[in-house]
């Protein structure tokens, strides 16, 4: 049954695992804003109070939003007396017609169709918080809201959108219609909406307090103590269980194959890297003359024309990016075997970054979906997507995958046995 916001949830001393590091912190929860970090690798444990009626306010307005998007036109142009105009979903449909179902399901899925499913599962759950009694389904959206975050990519595709503008402006008169502004909105309260999610205090709200192991201690990891943490409502176990006492979601310890499937989804990705730079990742046909254009030479494009920022921009998201995470995340993985002292905090530093930024490089990607959307003029003008965005899309969804198989509780390890094994050197 939901239960409302006990009072002694901002006032109860919590046991909580870090994800990250698998050190076991006492918390307070206070009654001001603001998250509460891990002492040892800063990551952060759970928010503080907060207003329970604001997130699933943004959450539907920003669904408002996203509905007013799709109804009306995004983008349009004129060129030679001709004009045209695109929708969102236009994005995504042109790239089904010329034969890439594929890329045209990854855009319609990051943009519209995942964060929909986010709005509104957060609308459902808060719904049920205030029910009588909790509604169907839940616990289960619950569990999936944190899964979801990693692939919206609605403000990737908005600065795309910026960078697409600024790409064509020199071959028509743009013109920026209602939806182009609804969807800004959207993007940016989907944004708000994500940073404002408090996995853990929502899962007290629905489950009620989290239930203290008796032998916990802080300041020791989960590991040491014979326990297991949940990642998602922070509960604390014995080891031996496979799924959550709590909240019922799988549990995750050292696995003996995390690294072997990480370096697989770098090695994939690698290889993809070939054909993504390689090939074109759209053609232009003006009267009869195909003009291939391959990621390198976009960002060329843009320099010859004295847009570097845009060139940089570019280049730092289809081209640094990429290549600059399957680098850092093999070095994790090197570095969670090596034997020697690591500066942990610089370790913890590229790894959230390498998980953060990978999304980026998708906009590239978006940048074809809208210009391939709206030069669709026969003869005169016509902008089709090429093989190198598919093999782009692959490397970006490869190193993203990779980086979230990875566990930086495997350094921590690591690095414990090898002070463990130092200490006595020390000794008297």
């Amino acid at each position: 049954m939901a239960q409302d916001s006990p009072p002694t949830v901002h006032n109860q001393t919590l046991l909580l695992p870090c994800h990250e590091c698998d050190l076991v912190c006492e918390v307070v929860p206070g009654e001001k804003g603001g998250w509460l970090q891990c002492p040892r690798c800063r990551h952060p444990l759970m928010r503080q109070a907060q207003s329970d009626q604001l997130t699933p306010a943004l959450a539907f307005t920003s669904l408002i939003l996203l509905g007013l998007s799709l109804l009306f036109p995004y983008i349009g142009f004129e060129k030679s007396g001709i004009e045209r105009a695109m929708t969102v979903t236009d994005a995504a449909w042109e790239l089904a017609v010329y034969h890439h179902p594929a890329l045209a399901v990854i855009v319609i899925a990051t943009i519209i169709v995942i964060p929909a499913l986010y709005l509104l599962s957060i609308c459902w759950v808060h719904l049920s918080l205030a029910a009588p009694r909790q509604l169907p389904g839940s616990l289960l959206l619950a569990r999936w809201l944190p899964r979801m975050q990693p692939w919206m990519m609605a403000d990737v595709f908005a600065i795309a959108a910026l960078v697409s503008l600024v790409k064509i402006v020199a071959m028509a008169h743009i013109q920026l219609l209602s939806a182009f502004w609804t969807f800004s909105g959207y993007a940016l309260l989907l944004l708000i909406t994500v940073t404002r999610m408090n996995t853990i205090s929502l899962w007290q709200r629905l489950l009620g307090n989290l239930q203290q192991p008796v032998a916990a201690r802080s300041g020791l990891t989960a590991r040491a103590q014979g326990l297991i943490g949940c990642q998602w409502c922070g509960q604390l176990q014995a080891m031996h269980h496979h799924h959550c006492q709590r909240c019922d979601s799988p549990l995750h310890g050292r696995h003996p194959l995390t690294l072997q499937r990480v370096w697989a989804l770098l090695i994939t990705a690698i290889l993809c890297c070939f054909p993504a730079h390689l090939f074109p990742i759209m053609t232009t046909t003006s009267l009869g003359q195909n003009e291939p254009s391959t990621i390198i030479a976009g960002v060329m494009l843009f320099l010859r024309h004295g847009d570097w920022p845009i060139a940089l921009i570019i280049f730092t998201a289809s081209v640094l990016v990429p290549f600059g995470k399957i680098m850092a995340l093999g070095w994790l993985c090197i570095a969670s075997r090596r034997r020697d002292t690591l500066d942990m905090k610089n370790q913890m530093a590229l790894y959230r970054i390498t998980e953060w930024v990978g999304r980026w490089s998708m906009i590239d990607v978006f940048v074809v979906a809208i210009i391939v959307a709206l030069f669709q003029m026969g003869n005169i003008l016509t902008v089709t997507p090429g093989v190198g965005g598919v093999a782009f899309s692959a490397v970006v969804i490869f190193t993203m995958l990779a980086a979230h198989q990875f566990d930086p509780r495997l350094i921590w390890d690591q690095q414990q046995t090898l002070t463990r094994n130092t200490q006595p050197e020390h000794q008297p």
